[in-house]
């Protein structure tokens, strides 16, 4: 099945569909989400992306992200990805918005407003080895020291969206 993403203009007025691997090549702006999932000691649930991706596979990364479908809420779409991903669900909150660019590799790139979420959850999750080969819990403290000795272990992305999370959110955590 085709998987399309919405693409945006910069205040997320819809401009039309594409097809989302097209969408990576041309580096067109597009709908997403990111989900930060923290558990009672405060602790980020990180995942490690499956082997086959067919980018930035085996880095860690948030708990969940991807695009919302046509008509779908972000917070629709990060409900339904965090159960498809991560094999549970949790009550979400919106906390900020951004826009972000970041080139791969491979000659693709990312190019969306992403829309963080954030939730706590204690539990051990059920992953989609499709999707996620490994999680881990992690202290904020220790996330910071990792991806200073580490980068390479992180997604683009996540490097983005974790330097956001610590100067708009951590106060509020």
């Amino acid at each position: 099945m085709e998987e399309f993403v919405v693409l945006v203009n910069p205040n997320d007025e819809v401009l039309g569909l594409m097809e989302k691997q097209q969408a990576h090549v041309a580096g067109l702006l597009h709908r997403a989400f990111s989900v930060f999932i923290f558990n009672d000691k405060g602790e980020l649930m990180l995942q490690q992306r499956a082997a086959d991706k067919y980018h930035s596979p085996k880095l860690w990364t948030n708990t969940c992200c991807s695009q919302p479908r046509e008509n779908e809420t972000y917070l629709d779409a990060a409900k339904r990805r965090l159960q498809e991903e991560m094999g549970f669900v949790v009550e979400l909150e919106y906390k900020f918005h951004f826009l972000y660019k970041a080139q791969f590799e491979n000659g693709l790139t990312e190019h969306e407003l992403d829309h963080v979420f954030v939730g706590h959850y204690n539990d051990e999750p059920i992953l989609n080895p499709e999707e996620v080969m490994a999680y881990s819990w992690i202290s904020i403290e220790d996330l910071i020291i990792e991806m200073n000795q580490s980068p390479e272990n992180f997604t683009a992305w996540f490097k983005i969206i974790f330097e956001k999370y610590l100067s708009e959110l951590k106060e509020n955590h």
